[in-house]
């Protein structure tokens, strides 16, 4: 039996010290390096045996691996597994890859188990073990009825042994693993509790080996700290080939299922739910959920053509300014980068002369969503000096563009899909970068576009 040794982990960032550091080399941390205890060969030998077993059916030979040229390796696409999902497939980049290992990460109650096992009981054509450390077989059958599905091939299993895991695997020949949750499970290999440190990178290292040698995918199922980072080390982030993130607050109806990242796709794909009674149900068209159905007469709200991924939907960006009522301003932001919205309203302040130094700032991305991309400058822009100003902004005006720090309107990528989106909607006019004008013919559209190269010709357009 092969000799176990100590190591060092940071629990921030993933560095490994063969002794105990104060401050993280990687990360600059201090006091984050935990000690763990690494197993021998034999933690893998339940993972090669459950892997060896999946292929004796197969009539190609195993062969050793060996050093290949890159030319010398073919270049073809294995078929990837469709899940039944469009969101969960685009957000996959196109399905789920034979022999991935995907992270699927979300705070408590967030519908995490919920969304797997509504996915696996729309999938009767695979043979899916479903394994349970948290939850007994009972209470997954009551959750089944209540999503209303039905599956033969639908596994159930509850055990927190990895070594019995790769057991019933062997006996079962599943062709796709989830397992609720990584935390929950253990090997006898190292000597501490479930979801520690060394319990987690073991457990998920021995996954990983099954799964790329075997060609059966697993989906690992994963807790958020209070910080917001998936609990364990961040090595195990390292280790998986996917890790999308269930997001979304408890008290609203629509979650948010992003990639952060992603060995076979975009990381820049999202997809919307909306928690229902029976289960999660795809939000194909969100533009009409993330606005507000009438605010005709309220000041603070613009709408803007936002991109996330492929899909273009318009979002309703709400902003507040009031007299600051203690001496420090206070600046908020829900949905949006707080740093942005601070230069933002430099820019306002600076270029076009409106005196926000000694006035509170909230802005808020309606629906919960939490958006990045640049185009929603000018959209917050717009809403806050509505607010300002107590002036409301016609219905109908729509707007798309990246502000610079000296006040310019940037040009922002794939403007025609944006406009396309807005015309669809109903929506009248838009302001959007004069730049973009360039490479494509507005006259197809019949929508009113209003190109601009300033904020402040953007604000004259919208204000008079």
């Amino acid at each position: 039996m092969a000799k176990d040794k100590i190591a060092y982990v940071c629990s921030n960032c993933g560095q490994e010290s063969p002794k105990w550091i104060g401050k993280c080399p990687a990360c600059g941390q201090w006091n984050t390096f935990k000690e763990i205890r690494v197993a021998g060969d034999t933690g893998s030998q339940a993972a090669r045996s459950a892997a060896a077993s999946l292929r004796k059916g197969e009539s190609r030979a195993v062969k050793e691996n060996k050093v290949l040229r890159l030319r010398d390796i073919s270049n073809h696409d294995d078929p990837r597994i469709d899940m039944h999902d469009e969101e969960l497939n685009r957000v996959l980049g196109g399905g789920l890859v034979p022999g991935s290992i995907v992270l699927l990460g979300g705070e408590p109650g967030i519908g995490k188990s919920t969304l797997s096992l509504q996915t696996m009981l729309h999938m009767p054509e695979k043979r899916i073990l479903y394994v349970s450390g948290e939850e007994s077989a009972h209470q997954l059958k009551m959750r089944a009825n209540r999503l209303g599905g039905e599956n033969d091939n639908f596994l159930i299993l509850t055990e927190n042994s990895l070594e019995q895991i790769f057991d019933h695997i062997k006996a079962e020949q599943p062709e796709l693993i989830v397992i609720d949750s990584i935390q929950t499970i253990m090997t006898e290999d190292v000597e501490s509790s479930a979801g520690s440190i060394a319990q987690v990178r073991e457990c998920a290292s021995a996954l990983l080996r099954f799964a790329k040698s075997s060609g059966v995918p697993v989906i690992l199922i994963g807790h958020i700290t209070k910080e917001g980072t998936l609990a364990g080390p961040k090595i195990l982030e390292h280790i998986v080939d996917t890790v999308i993130q269930f997001e979304g607050d408890q008290h609203y109806m629509y979650r948010i299922l992003r990639s952060i990242k992603n060995r076979f796709g975009s990381t820049s794909e999202l997809g919307i739910y909306e928690m229902q009674q029976n289960g999660l149900r795809q939000v194909s068209n969100p533009s009409e959920l993330l606005l507000t159905q009438d605010h005709d007469g309220l000041s603070g709200i613009a709408i803007s053509s936002a991109i996330e991924g492929v899909r273009p939907f318009l979002v309703e960006t709400q902003a507040l300014v009031s007299t600051a009522a203690y001496g420090t301003p206070q600046r908020s932001a829900t949905g949006f980068d707080q740093r942005r919205l601070n230069m933002l309203l430099a820019v306002l302040e600076k270029r076009v002369g409106f005196k926000l130094a000694q006035k509170d700032v909230f802005i808020n991305i309606a629906g919960g969503l939490r958006v990045t991309d640049l185009a929603m400058d000018l959209s917050v822009i717009a809403a806050v000096l509505s607010s300002n100003v107590d002036t409301p902004i016609e219905n109908g005006w729509c707007m798309a563009g990246e502000v610079g720090l000296s006040g310019e309107v940037r040009p922002v990528n794939r403007i025609e899909q944006r406009i396309a989106e807005a015309e669809k909607l109903g929506f009248t006019d838009m302001i959007i970068p004069k730049y973009n004008l360039q490479g494509f013919d507005a006259k197809k559209y019949h929508i009113t576009l209003h190109p601009v190269r300033k904020v402040e010709e953007a604000l004259r357009e919208l204000f008079g």
